[in-house]
């Protein structure tokens, strides 16, 4: 059942339906939308002549043998393809299919003369089933898009000289030359000094993103000034934008609860409605002292088409994908249909400051140091120390310093958690981190330091305070609308931050965030988060997904920021901001409210509507016409209803 409404073959479904959608989405690409609506355009006319001959047009020649081959003309186009279906689905095992169902009933209707009515059910039957491809089809635009911005070909330098060559067949290390307006085929560093990229296949934003030599820029970028050269850092399939669309297009394996439920639903309800439905044909014959098979063969024929699933069984995955869709349009990878659900529930959003709410780019202010001691040795020492880490804060101090005098040996280097680098040198030891590392080390230092409201690096040097380093991050742009919007959307907001905690408090305070707590290690994190969920409260962690991830497994959904930096974040994460901006936080929770209220729309319409037209089937009053808009009427409002938000701003 849970195949309902595909038109490939089953052997061809794996058991997620993840190919169904596949299929239908292939067969669309692959048609235009006439030739998709060609079958039912050929029955439709054969069927609407064949009502005038009966009805309006007087024709002595239309009746017997000519009539019914006029209908069983009409029905072929539409009908040959399920039938098809649901004999491939017998010989599979699944017996009470979709096609089973529309099968029983059609061919019923011709067996007791109801031909109009026989082919009226297939053909609405099968526009319903050419309007699911083209929704399949628009869920997945967003994915060919990106599709679309992966180059076959890209220009290499050989000894200088251009070749233009397949993107699959570069190695590592070989140089690209990518003209403006060219968009780039593979992974790479930037080589020329400077260069403009649009970066919107992969972010959804428009805005030109500038890159100085060093700097990796991405497979689906387009250059939009001068000629840069590129050297490349990653094979064409493990690039960014392969794993990225790899991790969308798989999306659909990832179910939530109401679409497990309905396909679970499903595979009991079907083989009940067909059993309710021979019970209608024959039981009468017991109580009934006018028994007319005929009659109550009509009546069982009407409630299989009422009672035929499909709306909910096409809407529900539709509406999901359709959520999916429209995050990666926006530049939110959401890993599952489970995310979605999660999300539109969340009441707690914990967030890690660096990176997150600010922008991760320290500039060190100044350095103070004592004086006994040389601060040209001083920072040479520490610069060494801080290039054995790849910590923002070190890439700070290294800006800051200069070039690394490798003439110094450092021994036994050691990175400690949450708290800063130590090292030996000439038979004594520094220590550079925050001032818990200066404490576990017993380094006694002025107390007043702590209420500086900048980051802070302490310097030790054989067991003395040297000074510190302050260093200052920025608030990004859309941080305080975020908080706003989230707290609008009724959802509580966090701060955890390893930095200090004077530095935390005044950023939450600037945004507006009544909880922030500093001066955490990565154990403190979790044992905060592990605090909200003992409240029975479901949590949204956003970090960068790597330094974080003891958290992010155990949050609920865990959402990283930066996906396009990180390949680990790309597998650790449920949810992947590719373009860093928190506002993107409510706004996955947005799409999650909205799915989640479009999925239970098309749950109750689907209910409400068959269960009116069910209770006047069984009083004898509803028709097959009224059976065929309670089935596949609702099935193309669902659908319609379940692409709305694809169309969606957010």
């Amino acid at each position: 059942m849970e195949e309902c409404c595909s038109t490939k073959p089953k052997e061809q479904h794996n058991h997620e339906g993840h190919d169904h959608d596949h299929d239908h989405s292939h067969n669309a690409a692959d048609q235009t939308v006439f030739q998709m609506f060609l079958p039912a355009i050929i029955s439709l006319s054969l069927l609407l002549n064949g009502i005038a001959f009966d009805h309006f047009i007087e024709s002595n020649w239309f009746n017997g043998w000519i009539r019914l081959l006029w209908y069983l003309i009409a029905y072929l186009p539409v009908g040959i393809p399920v039938l098809k279906e649901a004999y491939e689905s017998i010989v599979n095992g699944d017996v009470f299919s979709e096609f089973f169902l529309m099968g029983i009933a059609t061919v019923g209707a011709f067996a007791i003369g109801e031909y109009p009515e026989g082919v009226a059910v297939m053909l609405f039957y099968s526009v319903g089933e050419v309007f699911q491809a083209m929704a399949v089809t628009t869920a997945k635009s967003n994915i060919k898009s990106l599709l679309d911005q992966r180059p076959d070909e890209v220009t290499i330098l050989k000894d200088g000289i251009p070749q233009v060559v397949k993107s699959e067949t570069v190695n590592v290390g070989e140089i690209i030359q990518l003209k403006s307006g060219e968009k780039l085929g593979l992974d790479g560093e930037l080589i020329s000094e400077k260069g403009s990229f649009n970066t919107s296949a992969l972010t959804g934003e428009s805005q030109p993103d500038t890159k100085i030599k060093g700097e990796i820029v991405l497979a689906g970028m387009i250059n939009l000034n001068k000629v840069s050269q590129i050297k490349v850092t990653a094979a064409f399939k493990d690039s960014k934008l392969s794993k990225i669309l790899e991790l969308v297009q798989n999306a659909t394996s990832q179910k939530a609860p109401t679409e497990l439920f309905i396909r679970k639903f499903a595979k009991i309800y079907t083989p009940i409605v067909v059993f309710l439905a021979i019970g209608i044909t024959f039981l009468p014959y017991l109580f009934v002292n006018d028994y007319q098979f005929k009659t109550w063969l009509y009546k069982a024929l009407v409630f299989l088409v009422i009672s035929c699933p499909c709306a909910l069984v096409i809407s529900i995955p539709l509406g999901y994908f359709g959520g999916i869709g429209a995050g990666s349009r926006n530049g939110i990878l959401i890993k599952g249909s489970n995310f979605l659900d999660v999300l539109a529930n969340i009441q707690n959003v914990v967030m890690d400051k660096t990176g997150t709410m600010t922008e991760g780019v320290f500039k060190v202010q100044e350095f103070y140091f004592d004086k006994e001691f040389n601060k040209e040795e001083i920072l040479k020492l520490v610069n060494a120390l801080e290039s054995q880490s790849t910590h923002p804060v070190a890439t700070a101090i290294h800006e800051f310093v200069g070039e690394v005098d490798h003439s110094i040996t450092l021994e036994n280097v050691e990175e400690i958690a949450g708290q800063g680098l130590k090292a030996g040198i000439n038979g004594k030891e520094i220590l550079v981190g925050n001032l818990k590392l200066m404490k576990q080390f017993n380094i006694s230092f002025d107390l007043n330091i702590e209420n500086i409201v900048y980051t802070l690096i302490a310097v030790a040097y054989d067991q003395k305070f040297v000074g510190y380093f302050t260093i200052a991050d920025t608030i990004k742009s859309d941080a305080q609308f975020t908080i706003k919007k989230l707290k609008s959307l009724g959802v509580k907001t966090t701060m955890l931050s390893g930095d200090k905690t004077s530095v935390v408090k005044f950023v939450a305070d600037q945004l507006g965030i009544a909880n922030a707590f500093g001066d955490l290690l990565p154990e403190d994190k979790v044992n905060m988060v592990k605090e909200l969920i003992a409240n029975h409260e479901s949590v949204a962690f956003v970090g960068d997904g790597v330094n974080d991830a003891p958290v992010v497994a155990l949050s609920d959904v865990g959402i990283a920021m930066g996906g396009l930096g990180s390949d680990a974040t790309i597998e650790t994460a449920d949810v992947v901001i590719q373009d860093d901006k928190p506002s993107k936080i409510p706004m996955a929770i947005n799409i999650g409210k909205q799915t989640k209220k479009i999925v239970w729309q098309n749950i109750i319409l689907a209910f409400v509507v068959k269960g009116i037209v069910l209770i006047l089937g069984a009083g004898g009053i509803a028709t097959m016409w009224e059976a065929v808009f309670a089935d596949v009427g609702v099935a193309l409002l669902a659908i319609l209803n379940a692409v709305r938000i694809q169309r969606m701003k957010f």
